[in-house]
């Protein structure tokens, strides 16, 4: 198997548990209707164990396009490699996302609310604030990525990684997740999205392309930000990218807390 496919499968699989536990969860007449926010965080976790175990053997199981590039921007893996991985990654939260779509298919036009709909392939903001919302995401990834780090820093019993890694997104769902559904992965959101935007779901409203880019930008920076913080505190290796990031980001923040503070007088 080629790595474009792996990780095509390994992110089909991520999103047909993902999604699917969402799609469980929120649509109508789903005998796990209500069951909650704890189960999807679970479901998620080890949706993306699933996609690990899948696939690992052959790409790493990247599964996520922040990932990709937080490895890459510190040596990790090679810049040469991105795009064929991001791609694939995309394409796999596309195929996910349609499988997802014809399993739950009776329940579509049981469900009247367009946004919970929309809400079974992408996230959204619980407050919508821009500035707020991508510090999020980015916070999410950036722990997504250190953990990442961390755990590959450390040995397990053989087979123990892949349920280490979902537990990371378990643990990330139930203490981060409650501002923007953590999408901390662009393939995760966007692919899925766009599946939104062409499937003839009955009653489905808009795709909220306005909210699109929180959940591409925000994890890729948190995710390159991870690996370049990683890198210059456990390993010693504080590069001008490193420094010229953490003055950006701390701008970002301080950005951030303003119009809060302003939003609030």
């Amino acid at each position: 198997m080629s790595e474009f496919i792996g990780e095509l499968i390994g992110t089909m699989i991520l999103i047909i548990f993902g999604g699917g536990v969402v799609a469980g969860v929120n649509l109508k007449k789903t005998l796990s209707e209500g069951s909650g926010w704890v189960l999807i965080s679970f479901a998620w976790g080890l949706g993306v164990a699933m996609g690990v175990y899948a696939v690992g053997s052959i790409t790493g199981a990247h599964l996520n396009p922040a990932v990709t590039l937080g490895f890459a921007s510190i040596g990790e893996f090679p810049w040469a490699k991105v795009p064929i991985y991001i791609c694939a990654q995309m394409l796999g939260g596309m195929i996910g996302a349609v499988i997802v779509f014809f399993h739950y298919l009776p329940h579509w036009k049981e469900t009247n609310d367009p946004a919970v709909k929309l809400g079974v392939f992408s996230t959204g903001p619980a407050i919508p604030s821009t500035m707020a919302n991508l510090i999020s995401e980015m916070i999410g990834t950036f722990v997504l990525v250190m953990g990442l780090l961390f755990i590959g820093a450390n040995t397990f019993t053989e087979g123990l990684n892949p349920l280490i890694v979902g537990l990371l997104i378990v643990v990330i769902g139930m203490s981060l997740g409650g501002t923007t559904g953590y999408a901390i992965n662009p393939a995760r959101d966007l692919g899925p999205r766009i599946a939104h935007w062409f499937l003839p779901i009955p009653g489905k409203g808009h795709s909220n392309w306005s909210y699109a880019w929180i959940p591409v930008i925000g994890p890729a920076l948190g995710g390159i930000y991870g690996g370049l913080f990683y890198e210059a505190i456990f390993n010693t290796n504080g590069t001008i990218i490193f420094w010229v990031f953490s003055i950006g980001i701390l701008l970002l923040f301080a950005t951030a807390l303003l119009q809060e503070l302003k939003k609030a007088s």
